[in-house]
């Protein structure tokens, strides 16, 4: 893995991050990038959406970082996957962890369900508004 560089030979890229292309969940069959990220420090992975409007975390990854409701930006109802999920959004970190260079911290706008039950094995989901 190289970082990219200007035709000057100045670093374009400052880190550089591996990725999965597969499967989100066992039983699907749509091939997705997926990421390890880590989400307030907590390590877990995340695939890109680029139809996600946020960063969709887990609900134990939530609980797991320490996030409190009472941090609620808005309280929501999204459609996710069929399912409609109550949650809320708040701001949060999530770091993209570099194999070479420097990591990258982004201050995130971050959906999380409140039901662990309707959330199953699902992972975090990266989202094009608030991240990308």
């Amino acid at each position: 893995m190289t970082l990219l560089l200007f035709a000057s030979g100045e670093t374009f890229a400052a880190g550089a991050v591996g990725y999965k292309y597969g499967p989100a969940t066992q039983g699907e069959t749509t091939n997705r990038i997926i990421l390890e990220v880590e989400i307030q420090e907590i390590p877990t992975r995340a695939a890109v959406d680029t139809g996600a409007p946020y960063v969709v975390c887990s609900p134990q990854v939530a609980f797991d970082a320490g996030v409190n409701t009472a941090a609620a930006l808005e309280r929501k109802i999204m459609l996710i996957r069929g399912m409609r999920l109550q949650g809320f959004l708040t701001r949060l970190n999530i770091k993209l962890k570099a194999e070479q260079g420097d990591d990258l911290d982004v201050d995130s706008t971050v959906f999380i369900p409140e039901s662990e039950k309707l959330w199953g094995n699902l992972p975090c989901f990266i989202g094009l508004t608030g991240f990308l």
